[in-house]
């Protein structure tokens, strides 16, 4: 019998990420190219079409062993109907595109966010392969989340769950309002665009900081650097960020009891700065017992986790 196969479609809003995987969740082969979103829907759906079919023809396998293709896209998504309900970042709204896909295909699609595909990626074959139980989350310019249990997405009953981001962590007195337009989400502090903020205001103030002295427009990668140089300032930034977030995690512990979290995204990269403050602050807010056996460490496949956590869509 030969080998199936199965592709994964990173959709992004200037490229398209394909990717093919086995059943042990190995990246075999990849491929990259332009989304084009400016010029409309079907352009992009084409496209799609035609990076999956390039990528079966430019490997050692036949469209036979090719058991489907699933997709992880940015946006709100009715993923039992197969619908993108609105992702911005590709112009979409109200497209059936499983519907679709498989027409245009002939195989079976699976769609789903990009958060939960990171995580299910990560979980099959990155940071928690032979994990059953684990939460990612993926720092950048906001805060995303994905829940595996029993290794497999937990979705909720309209397929939103796992927006960790979004819980109310930051005291009222401290807290600012969030995009998604409640108050004191982890999205504030902990993204990059909360750290970048936290820094900016800063420097406003005339606080002594080294991060006064650079000229460019400031990064996250700037503000951890500056902390692990010793400025102040930059560490209590930091501290903040990892406060919150490993005050998030023994929530996210208390409810639901994983074995692992997985952090990655742009700001995880900061490495042992942020991740023993994480570590320390979810070990003082969480009960002993359900701290027992529980790691929190960085993610392993980077930007491949959302090709092969599509892929996996289709066994998982």
């Amino acid at each position: 019998m030969s080998e199936k196969i199965y592709v994964g479609v990173d959709l992004g809003g200037t490229a398209i990420k394909v990717g093919i995987c086995n059943q042990e969740g190995e990246l075999l082969h990849t491929y990259e190219g332009p989304t084009e979103k400016e010029k409309g829907t079907d352009a992009v759906i084409e496209n799609i079409e035609k990076y999956v079919r390039l990528i079966v023809e430019q490997s050692p396998y036949t469209w036979d062993q090719l058991v489907g293709v699933g997709a992880g896209v940015a946006g709100f998504t009715d993923l039992r109907a197969g619908v993108i309900l609105l992702a911005p970042n590709i112009g979409f709204r109200n497209v059936p595109i499983r519907a679709i896909l498989e027409e245009r295909i002939g195989k079976t699609i699976v769609i789903d966010n990009d958060a939960n595909v990171a995580a299910l990626g990560e979980a099959w074959s990155g940071a928690g392969k032979g994990v059953t139980d684990c939460v990612c989350y993926t720092l950048g310019t906001g805060v995303g989340g994905g829940i595996i249990i029993n290794g497999k997405i937990y979705q909720g009953f309209a397929g939103l769950a796992g927006e960790i981001g979004h819980i109310s962590v930051v005291p009222d007195l401290e807290a600012i309002q969030c995009g998604c337009g409640k108050m004191g989400c982890l999205e504030t502090v902990s993204s990059a665009t909360g750290i970048i903020r936290m820094a900016v205001e800063a420097v406003e103030r005339g606080d002594a900081t080294s991060l006064s002295t650079i000229e460019s427009k400031l990064t996250a990668k700037d503000i951890f650097d500056a902390a692990k140089a010793g400025d102040e300032v930059s560490i209590r930034i930091v501290n903040r960020a990892a406060f919150y977030l490993g005050k998030s995690m023994a929530s996210v512990a208390a409810t639901l009891n994983p074995e692992r979290f997985i952090v990655g995204g742009g700001v995880s990269k900061a490495g042992d700065i942020l991740f023993d403050k994480i570590r320390e602050v979810f070990m003082e807010c969480t009960p002993a017992p359900l701290q027992q056996g529980v790691e929190i460490i960085p993610a392993k496949l980077g930007n491949d986790a959302g090709i092969v956590g599509a892929a996996g869509l289709l066994l998982r």
